[in-house]
């Protein structure tokens, strides 16, 4: 039997004035029919229905006629939505500016990536010692509908050769594509089935990159977890590159890099998304690789190399992170010496121009500190504004770097920065038709469930009236150790324009302050995360920035699974809920692809009784109810992703429609031929903002935007 609800609001102007109330507009719902499977899973004596389980079947026939179905459930109701086709044209018209990266150079040219405004994916063009410019790679060419998108490049040191990743249809599986630069003329065999990678050329031979066995059956969800490092070397085949590290030592996640003199290859080897062991070896001596870190207790990176003495970014003892030095002639952990000691602030570091900068973190926010490599601090560096400033990259002998700076209200500016005199001037400045300084943002701290002071930055228009009726889009991620610092977004630009509020809260899982504050939200303490996110709204509804009837809840990835588990605890919080790709069935996310690598952060169904039931008590597809009234909902994933596999948000949808009570939809949303986010297309990310802003506002009671 087929499921229909029945909405019925009362309109509302929005923004342009408080009107009186009109008629009542209706918009009738009816849901397709899922039909359910007796399948059962026992976890220690425990049986759990997974009434869903043939939707995880991403090939089959059913799947793919239930996902145009819903669609067309879904995209009937947004056609339907007054406003929805000014929204969009006002989001085109925002978007489409010129849009530069910052020039890094290769060999004889200076590349730098250009958007001309709606192209659907950014073109890489270089510049010749003369100044004569042309299009070197153009990933709108690669398909006709813009879902292939350029995954990665890299050049050999001299800048002669390229290999550069393509991704298509969203997939994380890659294929490599190797050119001479000058004439861009291809070389050799295009390489297949490239996964988590990236390249990394040693001298003109070959490159380095990682990757997984195909797997049996689907290779959009099947598990993936023994990664492999390969060099290939050029004028081979694909199938005579040589295995370098994996084949004996099941990792996860394998990563290999040649360093700047091409003297070494930096080996990292990890089970999950935190903690790596650290190898080397000597490639001018052709010697074995070498164990430098022998566990997975902590996070190191190599950051630099003089010689055999090498600067290391490290978290063994210092949460917040610190660079320590170490010969390779003595290079246990007893013999580090600090270079850069840790601090209060969470340090991320880059080197460029005969330099180390160090990138602080603070509540969230960029500080820089310029040292030289004998560990003199040379100066702070002043930024233009309270926000994040990301790059100072480069290579050593380069005399001009480049790094950017963006906000909430401030659209990236790239900035050129020479590090023998500290002088910054703006060197790519967006033009926006956004006029910032009508906006402000205002960073609080809360309290969470457990008396845990959260930080949260919420940006508005100057003047908005806190009268609780303001449509607000509260956003969150809270995991692995992701920080979310403040940045521009065309989409968030056009939500404000029309009135709403945009609120980040910097929820405990993160990376805002260091390993401490991410272990705090890990494991048996996941729920720390849901309760400073259900925290961050109750703020937002006392101080009366908003209400439940005008509060939005948003966030992808790990972000989906925070969305849902917090909908579900908390129903009447929030009038709408968007979990978008979301990690959605705790108990299995870890037997699809490469998620058994995310238990660091989750544990595993598996893993003891007390994970178990701590996993089902918030896991989102076990956790709707019948009966209850939940908020209006849209899902949102892509029908290719296969890092979170979309049978995560096909069974939550599916649930929450079968369980709705009340008037409230529950949509799901399914982009096809995309994936789990990187590489989209202009217009595929333009056709998802507006929707999921025009279905907030809907179902907030909003009838008509401000002209």
């Amino acid at each position: 039997m087929r499921k229909t609800a029945t909405l019925l609001f009362a309109a509302t102007a929005f923004v342009a004035c408080k009107k009186e109330a009109t008629p009542e507009l209706e918009m009738s719902v009816t849901y397709p029919e899922t039909k359910k499977v007796d399948t059962v899973d026992t976890y220690f004596g425990e049986q759990i229905a997974d009434p869903y389980r043939w939707l995880e079947d991403d090939r089959s026939a059913a799947t793919e006629a239930w996902v145009k179905a819903q669609n067309e459930v879904t995209f009937g109701y947004l056609e339907k939505i007054p406003f929805r086709k000014q929204l969009k044209e006002r989001m085109e018209k925002l978007w489409n500016y010129e849009k530069i990266s910052a020039p890094f150079k290769e060999g004889n040219y200076t590349y730098f990536y250009k958007n001309n405004g709606l192209q659907n994916q950014s073109v890489l063009y270089r510049k010749d010692q003369n100044g004569k410019e042309e299009i070197f790679l153009d990933p709108n060419t690669f398909s006709k509908d813009g879902t292939t998108s350029l995954g990665g490049i890299n050049f050999s040191k001299d800048g002669s050769l390229v290999a550069y990743a393509i991704s298509e249809g969203g997939s994380d599986w890659r294929k490599v594509i190797v050119l001479k630069a000058d004439t861009k003329e291809i070389i050799g065999d295009t390489i297949v089935d490239v996964k988590f990678s990236g390249l990394s050329w040693y001298k003109n031979e070959g490159f380095y990159y990682s990757s997984y066995d195909k797997p049996k059956g689907s290779e959009l969800s099947a598990k993936t977890d023994q990664h492999k490092l390969y060099f290939h070397k050029l004028g081979t085949a694909q199938k005579e590159d040589k295995i370098i590290f994996g084949l004996n030592e099941k990792r996860r996640y394998v990563g290999g890099y040649v360093t700047d003199d091409e003297n070494y290859l930096i080996i990292s080897a990890s089970t999950s998304t935190s903690g790596n062991e650290l190898y080397y070896k000597d490639l001018a001596k052709n010697g074995p690789i070498v164990n430098l870190v022998n566990n997975f207790n902590n996070d190191h990176d190599v950051l630099d190399n003089e010689g055999t003495k090498f600067y290391l970014v490290t978290n063994y003892n210092a949460p917040n992170k610190k660079v320590v030095t170490f010969d390779l002639n003595n290079p246990k952990m007893e013999n580090w010496v600090d270079f850069i000691p840790e601090t209060e602030n969470v340090l991320s570091p880059s080197t460029g121009g005969g330099y180390i900068f160090a990138e602080y973190m603070k509540d969230a926010v960029t500080f820089v500190q310029q040292y030289d490599y004998t560990g003199k601090l040379v100066r702070d560096i002043e930024l233009p504004g309270i926000g994040t400033a990301g790059g100072f990259g480069g290579k050593k002998e380069e005399t001009t770097l480049h790094y950017s700076f963006t906000n909430y209200i401030t659209p990236g500016t790239i900035y050129s920065y020479e590090p023998k005199s500290g002088k910054s001037t703006v060197y790519q400045k967006p033009k926006v038709d956004f006029k910032s300084e009508d906006y402000e943002s205002k960073q609080v701290f809360y309290t969470s469930k457990d008396g845990t002071k959260v930080p949260m930055i919420i940006t508005f228009k100057k003047g908005t009236n806190l009268d609780g009726k303001n449509p607000t889009m509260l956003y969150g991620y809270g995991g692995f150790n992701v920080s979310l610092t403040p940045a521009f977004s065309i989409a968030n630009a056009v939500w404000l324009e029309n009135g709403g509020i945009y609120a980040v809260a910097n929820l405990r899982g993160g990376g805002e302050y260091g390993k401490k504050w991410h272990d705090a939200g890990t494991q048996m303490q996941k729920q720390n995360v849901f309760d400073d996110f259900i925290a961050a709204a109750e703020y937002l509804i006392k101080e009366k920035y908003t209400s439940s009837d005008f509060l939005a809840i948003k966030g992808g990835s790990n972000g989906g699974l925070l969305v849902g588990a917090t909908m579900t605890q908390r129903p009447e919080l929030m009038k709408v809920a968007i979990p978008q790709v979301g990690v959605l069935d705790m108990l299995r996310y870890h037997t699809f692809t490469a998620g058994a690598g995310w238990a660091y952060d989750y544990g595993t169904a598996e893993q003891s009784k007390e994970m178990f039931q701590y996993i089902k008590g918030y896991s989102p597809v076990h956790n709707v109810k019948a009966g209850t009234q939940y908020p209006a909902t849209m899902v949102t994933t892509g029908d290719h992703d296969d890092r979170v596999v979309p049978a995560h948000s096909f069974k939550f949808a599916a649930e929450l429609q079968a369980k709705q009570t009340g008037n409230n939809p529950t949509l799901i949303r399914i982009d096809v031929n995309a994936g789990h986010g990187a590489g989209k297309s202009t217009e595929a990310i333009i056709n998802e903002q507006v929707d999921i802003q025009a279905f907030s506002l809907f179902n907030m009671g909003i009838r008509e935007l401000k002209k």
